[in-house]
C-alpha cells in the first residue's frame, strides 16, 4: 500500500494505511467532513485490498494546520475488464474529498498521473467533488435511496406506501425470527445465492469478512430465519447518524415469506436503537426492479453523479450488466449452478470495483 510521494509542491502523498496514527488521521477528517461517506474511510480501502486482492492507493492532501483532502483509489486489474483506479473500489460512493477547489484539482490531476504510472488507462470516481473539465460525467446511470427513519414502527409502517406496507404486516405473521449478529456464513450463502439468480457473480467471501472486522461495532449482519433456518440476510454499515444496508439477499423461500420486507424493516427499527435517524437504501440501476422495489418504500431517487476520465479519449470501461453486450452471459450466469458460480463468480467479480 505504499509509494513515494507524488507532487511534493502541493502536499501530496500516499499513506500508509498500516500506520494506525497515519488511519486516525484521515478517519478524523472523514468523519468531520459534511461529505465524507464510510467509503471514504481506510477501513473500507484496507478491506477491500486484503477481501479481493487488489492495491490500494490512497491519496492524501497535506495543509499547513492538517489535512485539507482525500482520494481513496483502489487499483482494479481484471483479465476480463481490464485495468482501473477506482475510488471507492467495490463501494458506491467515494470520489475527491477536499476543503477547496485547488485541492479537488490538485487531487484530480494526482489521481491520473498515477493512473499512468500504474498502466491504468482510466479513473473512476464515485461522487465527490466534480474533478474539473476532461473526465466524462455519468448522472443517468445510477440512482441513490435515503430518507429519515421515523419514531417508532407505527410511524414507519405509515411511512410506507400502502401496497408495500401491506407485504411488510403480512411478513408479520410467518414465523419469522430476527438474529443480529456476525454470521457470516449464513449472509454469504444467502447472498450469493440472490446474485447468482440476478445474473451476477459473488464477491470473494473474504470481502465480507475483512469489512466486518474492520467495521468492528460499526457493522453487522441481520438475519432472517424460518424454522431456524436463515432465509434472507444483510451486512449494514454504521455511519455517523445513518444506516448502510449494504449487501443483502435471499434464498428461494424468501419471497413467499416475505423475508426481505421483514429484514429491512426489522433492520429500521435497530438502527433506530442505535440512535440512527437516516436509512441509506444505497443505490440502484436506472429502470431496475431494485430501484422500484426501493421507491415501494418511499424512498425518492435521487441521480447519483459518477465521473470519469480515459486515456486518449476513449470511452470509460463498461462493467454494468445491464448493458446489452452482457445479455447473454447474464441469462447463462443464472442458469449455472450455484456451487460452480460460487466457485467462479469471485475469480470474476473482485476484478469489477
Amino acid at each position: 500500500m505504499n509509494a513515494p510521494l507524488l507532487v511534493r509542491p502541493v502536499g501530496l502523498r500516499v499513506a500508509d494505511l498500516n500506520d494506525t496514527v497515519e488511519r486516525a488521521r484521515i478517519g478524523a477528517f472523514v468523519h468531520e467532513h459534511a461529505e465524507g461517506t464510510p467509503f471514504h474511510l481506510p477501513a473500507w480501502s484496507v478491506a477491500v485490498a486484503r477481501g479481493c486482492r487488489q492495491k490500494s492507493h490512497y491519496l492524501v492532501a497535506e495543509r499547513g494546520n492538517g489535512i485539507g483532502g482525500v482520494l481513496p483509489l483502489t487499483e482494479m486489474h481484471s483479465p476480463l475488464f481490464g485495468r482501473a483506479l477506482v475510488s471507492a473500489g467495490f463501494g458506491v460512493g467515494g470520489g475527491i474529498l477536499a476543503d477547496d477547489k485547488a485541492t479537488v484539482r490538485a487531487l484530480a490531476e494526482a489521481a491520473w498521473t498515477l493512473a499512468g504510472r500504474l498502466s491504468c488507462p482510466s479513473v473512476e470516481l464515485r461522487g465527490g467533488a466534480s474533478p474539473g473539465t476532461g473526465w466524462h460525467v455519468d448522472d443517468t446511470s445510477y440512482l441513490g435511496f435515503v430518507r429519515d427513519l421515523a419514531a417508532d414502527d407505527e410511524a414507519e409502517l405509515l411511512a410506507i406506501p400502502r401496497k408495500q406496507r401491506a407485504e411488510v404486516r403480512r411478513s408479520f405473521g410467518n414465523d419469522l425470527d430476527i438474529e443480529t449478529g456476525t454470521d457470516a456464513a449464513t449472509h454469504y450463502a444467502l447472498y450469493a445465492e440472490s446474485v447468482r439468480n440476478l445474473g451476477t457473480p459473488v464477491f470473494p467471501r473474504a470481502l465480507f469478512g475483512e469489512v466486518l472486522r474492520e467495521f468492528g461495532e460499526a457493522a453487522d449482519v441481520l438475519t432472517v430465519r424460518h424454522r431456524g433456518v436463515g432465509v434472507a440476510s444483510v451486512l449494514s454499515l454504521y455511519w455517523k447518524d445513518a444506516v448502510y444496508p449494504y449487501w443483502g439477499g435471499g434464498g428461494d423461500a424468501a419471497r413467499a415469506l416475505r423475508a426481505n420486507d421483514a429484514m429491512y424493516f426489522a433492520l429500521m427499527r435497530q438502527a433506530r436503537e442505535r440512535g440512527c435517524r437516516r436509512f441509506d437504501f444505497g443505490r440502484s440501476k436506472t429502470g431496475t426492479g431494485a430501484a422500484a422495489f426501493k421507491k415501494n418504500w418511499g424512498f425518492e431517487p435521487q441521480p447519483l453523479t459518477y465521473f470519469a476520465r480515459a486515456a486518449d479519449g476513449a470511452a470509460p470501461r463498461k462493467v454494468n450488466p445491464l448493458d446489452p453486450k452482457y445479455s447473454l452471459q447474464v441469462q447463462a450466469w443464472k442458469r449455472m449452478p450455484l456451487w460452480l458460480a460460487n466457485r467462479v463468480g469471485p475469480w470474476i467479480a473482485q476484478g469489477l470495483g
